[in-house]
């Protein structure tokens, strides 16, 4: 096998380890293919995710591991719940362990940290690195300086420690070396702004170690979860924290870009950013398990990046609040499992989304229920939405999907439109809030307004079922959030039925899709979407469908598919965005917030745990 064979495990098979501002993900085989430095967002050092190993990677494993399946066996797992990563070879001539992970930050440079550990005989290792910037698009210059390999192109550097030397050639870096039982191996890598002239302080990797493992043990001990289902909350409360930038709060959907939503497909969108439409469900699921201050954090951010005029709204930012993310094309990798384009930035930024100001509002009502900071600017800030919304509500939107075909009058946006008026409207009659009698009987006005257009334009009758959008017959898995957020009460017959048509229709061998999608064969297939191609099932659509069918009664049927959900993890605990059931394999970014998230979510409703900080509003008989 040559170094430009392009290899592409299942997504499935990638391991996450990060320090709250950046991750990279690592194969079972040992290579690490996915590394962005020094934010999430930043340029990727190697990437051999999406394209081949001259895109750069680093593989530490066994020499000759890729042989026989019969002399070596790998083991992998977390080391007890951190997001510490040990992966653990078994060979002819030995045992051998190599742990890997990313001390947490502040204002320190990112370090990623490899120890090769001897546990029984004698084992050779093969240490390779391919260091290449700008997305593998550039080859550093290299040179040694005081026993550290040193790595510098344009504003980036990498200076990597080891005590195994390494020899340089067809532009990587290789070295082996024999491990014993008992022996510790480390390989400190760490990035600097390529100006800086003083090299990093020398780091203990064994000191770095226990302080992670401290940290992680010390975080998970706070949650409040305490239930059946606590392995999985756990794990997925780790991986929203691990994809959460410390320094603003911001949560990133997921640490990579074009991972296939359709394998060899053009589905492929950059995932690095924040979006609100993650807003309440990760206020809530932090709440909820006991992450007070991350709640507060992410709450913070999103009240940072939403400043400003109502209008400027945009549907994601960058982790810091950035607002310009435009998309391009790296048109030199040709994309996992050549699924291309590779896309840098979203243009799905400039997008109008109708229901990102029903998010944000549910969130901030949320957060000032739960006692997180509020002032009167962000009582002004509400304000500006609902008198935007007041204007606009009425208009077509891209929907929740975004979708990039024509603009439609999607079902979920005015549902989550009508969120925003009701949620004001509700801390103003529960004394959380003050306003004058004229502007609140606006208010209901228009919330009473939503309500009826909805029913009267967004309900088949026929079928039984709200639409995707007024006037079609496709199905949308989005408005499974009708009962959630309390448009309708979950004993409503529309909301009954309408759980039940799109469990019937949406459903991929139990697995609940986006919204309808015609054969691919056909040429109506782009129609909604603008788009070609299908995609898997999506995670969080299911997700919806369990909390749906625990609202409406049907709770073995929730527990069930729950339980089925939970095996699609990967062996590590971790989702995709999708999971494709043509393939048995997950597609899309990973691992994803907007999985993990719903993930929480079910779990505590299934076990009523901390209702009192949901966002499901409190039963209402006069409502609907």
């Amino acid at each position: 096998m040559t170094a430009s064979s392009p290899v592409y495990p299942p997504i499935e098979d990638y391991a996450l380890i990060g320090d709250m501002q950046s991750a990279a993900l690592v194969s079972s085989t040992g290579s690490i293919d996915w590394l962005c430095l020094p934010r999430f967002d930043s340029d990727a050092v190697f990437a051999a995710l999406l394209g081949t190993k001259d895109h750069g990677h680093w593989t530490l494993r066994p020499t000759a591991a890729e042989g026989p399946p019969d002399r070596f066996r790998a083991e992998r797992g977390y080391q007890d719940r951190t997001l510490i990563l040990t992966t653990t070879w078994h060979t002819a001539g030995g045992t051998v362990r190599v742990i890997d992970f990313m001390p947490p930050r502040s204002d320190d440079h990112p370090v990623l940290i490899r120890i090769v550990e001897g546990v029984a005989g004698a084992v050779e290792m093969e240490c390779v690195i391919r260091l290449r910037f700008g997305y593998g698009a550039v080859v550093p210059w290299m040179r040694r300086i005081d026993g550290s390999l040193f790595a510098a192109a344009g504003p980036d550097s990498v200076w990597l420690r080891s005590p195994v030397p390494l020899t340089g050639r067809d532009l990587a870096h290789r070295g082996s070396f024999v491990v014993r039982a008992g022996d510790r191996v480390p390989f400190v890598l760490t990035w600097m702004p390529s100006h800086l002239e003083q090299p990093p302080e020398p780091l203990d990797a064994e000191d770095a170690l226990s302080a992670t493992a401290g940290y992680w043990q010390d975080w998970v001990a706070r949650c409040s979860y305490q239930g059946r289902y606590q392995d999985a909350v756990i794990r997925s409360l780790i991986t929203i924290k691990a994809l959460t930038y410390e320094p603003t709060g911001g949560i990133v959907a997921a640490p990579t870009t074009s991972l296939p939503e359709d394998l060899g497909g053009v589905r492929n969108w950059d995932y690095r950013y924040c979006w609100l439409r993650d807003a309440t469900i990760c206020l809530e699921a932090l709440l909820r398990t006991g992450y007070t201050e991350e709640a507060a954090a992410w709450r913070g951010w999103l009240a940072r990046a939403v400043a400003g005029s109502a209008e400027d709204v945009q549907i994601m930012y960058g982790v810091a609040g950035e607002r310009r993310l435009a998309e391009w094309v790296a048109d030199w990798l040709p994309g996992y499992a050549g699924s291309a384009p590779v896309r840098i930035g979203n243009g799905a930024v400039s997008q109008l989304q109708l229901d990102v100001y029903g998010e944000v509002v549910d969130a901030l009502m949320l957060g000032r229920q739960a006692g997180l900071s509020y002032d009167r600017h962000t009582t002004s800030l509400i304000d500006k939405l609902l008198d935007f919304l007041e204007q606009h509500w009425h208009e077509p939107d891209e929907g929740i999907w975004e979708v990039r075909g024509p603009r439609r009058h999607f079902v979920h946006s005015k549902v989550m439109a009508w969120v925003a008026f009701d949620r004001r409207i509700t801390m103003v009659e529960s004394g959380l809030a003050d306003v004058d009698d004229e502007t609140l009987k606006r208010w209901r006005a228009n919330r009473d307004a939503i309500h009826a257009q909805v029913c009267e334009r967004g309900y088949d009758r026929t079928r039984g079922t709200f639409t995707q959008y007024y006037g079609s017959a496709e199905l949308d898995a989005a408005v499974l959030m009708i009962p959630e957020v309390g448009f309708l009460p979950p004993d409503d017959p529309r909301v009954i039925s309408t759980v039940r048509v799109i469990r019937r229709e949406l459903s991929r061998d139990g697995l609940i899709l986006r919204y309808s999608q015609p054969p691919q064969d056909q040429a109506t297939a782009a129609a909604v979407d603008g788009l070609t191609g299908g995609e898997g099932a999506f995670l969080a659509c299911s997700f919806w469908l369990v909390n749906a069918l625990e609202l409406i009664g049907e709770r073995d049927e929730a527990e069930a598919l729950f339980e089925h959900l939970l095996t699609l993890r990967s062996d590590l605990g971790l989702l995709a965005e999708e999971y494709d059931p043509r393939y048995e394999r997950q597609v899309g970014n990973s691992p994803q917030a907007f999985s993990h998230v719903p993930l929480i979510l079910a779990a505590l409703n299934l076990e009523d745990h901390a209702r009192e900080q949901s966002r499901r509003p409190a039963p209402d008989p006069g409502r609907g």
